[in-house]
């Protein structure tokens, strides 16, 4: 059984970009276009990773959702990818350290598609 992917963003180009990506390497890939909708989705599907957008419907949104799902009994140990273009919009640079975002990775936008599945992959322990 192929791994689950779950993708939260509000940009659809960037969605299916990154889907595309991940079902050449056979993943079942799920998507949700805001926070609400992607931690229901999270909570409804178990996904094996969890490709998250910091800035949506607000600046803040993606962070909330990491704070989220962490707290999740069922979903606090799946990997989560931030995927931002923050730092081209303000100054912020995010680390793996920062408690205030208790992700696993951090890939900055434009998302290379090579860097996105060896993340993924070692996140997941591959396919």
């Amino acid at each position: 059984m192929s791994k689950r992917v779950l993708i939260v963003d509000d940009d659809p180009d960037i969605v299916e970009a990154e889907k595309l990506i991940l079902e050449s390497r056979g993943y079942h890939v799920d998507s949700a276009t805001d926070g609400e909708s992607g931690l229901a989705k999270a909570m409804d599907s178990k996904p094996d990773l969890i490709i998250l957008d910091v800035m949506m419907t607000t600046m803040d949104e993606g962070i909330r959702v990491a704070q989220q799902l962490r707290r999740q009994p069922g979903l606090k140990h799946v990997p989560i990818i931030i995927t931002t273009a923050i730092g081209q919009v303000t100054s912020l640079r995010f680390s793996p350290d920062d408690e205030i975002l208790p992700v696993d990775a951090f890939v900055e936008k434009p998302v290379k598609p090579s860097h996105l599945i060896s993340v993924a992959e070692a996140l997941m322990g591959g396919n």
